[in-house]
């Protein structure tokens, strides 16, 4: 079988992903708390902090579904400050780079079965499970950076381009 995906290639990413979220999340901490909290309409999280845990918290979600552990509840208020869930980013990141380092390039590629709760099962390659993962992040990192616009308080580039 000849791997589509390597985990080289997958770490790489994985490390541009969270060197992305690091510069965003900086920028957050600058942010007064009461506008962290302030919901905008026309969002499915609506606000900062609703999407920074959401975000974060998808990493965790899947790499624990992948890996049959416990779920959580992942109600923001949780992690009422940006400071309390910045250590969720160091949890997602250390949970991702251990599941890979269990990892061949084969099995990288090749189908598992992810069960669910309601009794639905996935099957699908963690590859592609970790492409969603990351590019789910960027999709919740370019509403973080327009409810920055909406504050006046501009966030600063954080494309991936600009780390190679």
């Amino acid at each position: 079988m000849t791997a589509m995906f390597t985990l080289d290639g997958i770490r790489q990413f994985h490390r541009w992903t969270h060197q992305s979220l690091t510069l965003l999340f900086d920028h957050l901490a600058t942010i007064p708390a009461s506008e962290y909290t302030q919901e905008f309409p026309g969002f499915g999280y609506p606000s900062l902090r609703a999407q920074v845990v959401h975000l974060l918290g998808g990493e965790i979600r899947w790499i624990s579904r992948i890996r049959s552990l416990p779920l959580r509840d992942w109600n923001p208020s949780r992690w009422p400050t940006l400071a309390d869930a910045r250590p969720l980013q160091a949890e997602g990141q250390a949970m991702t780079l251990d599941y890979l380092s269990s990892l061949t390039d084969d099995q990288l590629n090749a189908n598992i079965r992810i069960p669910f709760i309601d009794g639905e099962v996935l099957v699908r390659t963690p590859a592609l499970i970790l492409h969603h993962v990351f590019t789910h992040a960027f999709h919740h990192k370019g509403q973080i950076v327009a409810m920055c616009r909406l504050l006046d308080r501009p966030a600063p580039l954080t494309d991936l381009f600009q780390f190679e």
